[in-house]
């Protein structure tokens, strides 16, 4: 990200940000309340179109104008909100939008491959979590620790995490 620049009615919040990301690392943005790391990612989740600046991806320059476009481009996103559908099982939310089908774009959900993908990322990290579940019946964390399954089980070139274990205890 080059030159990131974004304002809202009354409040500039960035300023010619720029943040490089290079495979295989890890990056924390520090920084007080207000400061702005949260916009700088919703920019390049497309969440928030930027005023000015540029994004690169590989090198090559992207124009993200909406979320979609950012999960086409293999970059997810954990917001400090919760997203999910309390009525839904775990692995539900996990494709929710994005089920595995057995037939063709009006097919059926493939719930095998659905529920065995989810507790492949569940099992991989030691989330103590089971597919089946409910969300609606997790604790806070527990459901948090949903949200990051849902960015973890796609193939992701940028994961980003916006305070998403806030609500978690050490142990979780």
């Amino acid at each position: 990200m080059r030159g990131i620049t974004k304002s809202f009615p009354g409040v500039q919040a960035l300023r010619s940000v720029d943040l490089t990301v290079r495979a295989g690392e890890v990056h924390c943005l520090l920084g007080e309340n207000g400061a702005g790391k949260s916009t700088l990612m919703k920019v390049l989740m497309g969440v928030h179109p930027p005023d000015a600046g540029e994004i690169r991806l590989q090198g090559r320059p992207v124009r993200i104008a909406h979320p979609r476009e950012a999960l086409d481009l293999g970059i997810t996103m954990v917001f400090q909100e919760l997203n999910l559908v309390p009525v839904l099982s775990v692995a539900e939310n996990v494709f929710l939008g994005n089920e595995p089908l057995l037939v063709g774009p009006l097919g059926v959900v493939d719930w095998r491959t659905l529920h065995q993908r989810t507790r492949e990322v569940i099992e991989r990290f030691g989330f103590p979590l089971k597919s089946e579940t409910i969300v609606g019946r997790l604790s806070r964390a527990h459901q948090q620790l949903a949200e990051i399954v849902k960015a973890l089980v796609v193939s992701s070139k940028i994961v980003i995490m916006d305070e998403p274990t806030s609500s978690l205890s050490l142990e979780e």
